[in-house]
């Protein structure tokens, strides 16, 4: 594949795998980084958080890479850091990421964990900004995912390749996350397909599955992250109480406004999870 190409990841004929490693290239061309080590995808709200990491001594455009576009929400960034760790490790940073709502397909939802593979990284921290089921979750509070209900009707595997997702979302760094704060509350993700909010009657029925935090991203990235031996961790920020919970109408900009007035705790316990890892 020529490097800079723009491929249909829709195409039947195209090796997403080989989009990814294109991808790769690319970031280690632009940022003069043969390597990462973890990867991070901010959600909605987290972008302020990045910033406790560290400077980037790097940055690549979203649209610059192959299999990549530039940011479609409000509050993601449309640009990937490489950050580096007092440890000596490399943090890949995406400013943004490919919604399911969006249409592109699967296989763009998933691309920037599998680029992330293909860069060499270990391990990737998923967040999202999401609704909370629990009435104890205030705006602003970091949750861990220790599982996942997808509801998209769909995955991002095809054909005969069966992937267990037993301890998908690692136990071992919910752990490690919990040591650096004790109070850490941990929960269930239901992805919804989207653009629309979950209606009170979806919410309850996501409550009754077991469900603790409603969101439309994730779940997806996830199940590639394991197909493609990557070890997960995944973290919420509770931006609003869910519909039906929540007693006023639901609105991205208090998604943003959540995520700002959370930015420090959130980018302080971003910062000494990923240099743990």
């Amino acid at each position: 594949m020529t490097t800079g190409a723009t491929p249909n990841l829709d195409d039947p004929a195209t090796d997403p795998l080989e989009v990814a490693q294109a991808a790769a290239d690319v970031i280690a061309e632009r940022t003069g980084v043969p390597q990462h080590d973890i990867a991070l995808v901010l959600g909605s709200g987290w972008k302020p958080a990045a910033d406790a990491l560290g400077q980037a001594d790097a940055e690549v455009d979203h649209a610059d890479v192959p299999g990549f576009a530039a940011a479609a929400v409000a509050g993601h960034s449309g640009t990937m850091r490489s950050i580096p760790l007092p440890n000596g490790r490399r943090v890949l940073v995406y400013g943004t990421r490919t919604h399911f709502y969006e249409g592109k397909g699967v296989r763009s939802v998933v691309h920037a964990v599998r680029t992330a593979a293909a860069a060499g990284c270990s391990t990737v921290v998923l967040t999202n900004g999401c609704g909370g089921l629990r009435p104890e979750w205030a705006p602003g509070t970091p949750v861990l995912i220790k599982d996942h209900i997808n509801l998209t009707a769909t995955s991002p595997i095809e054909g005969a390749n069966f992937v267990d997702l037993t301890d998908l979302y690692s136990s071992r760094l919910r752990d490690l996350a919990r040591e650096v704060d004790g109070d850490l509350d941990e929960g269930v993700y239901v992805q919804f397909p989207g653009p629309h909010y979950e209606t009170p009657a979806e919410v309850q029925m996501a409550k009754v599955l077991g469900g603790d935090l409603v969101g439309m991203s994730t779940a997806l990235e996830a199940i590639a992250a394991r197909q493609s031996g990557l070890e997960v961790l995944g973290v919420s920020l509770v931006t609003n109480p869910a519909a039906g919970i929540s007693e006023t109408p639901l609105d991205h900009q208090e998604v943003i406004d959540a995520g700002a007035a959370a930015a420090q705790r959130c980018g302080e316990l971003l910062a000494r999870i990923v240099e743990r890892i």
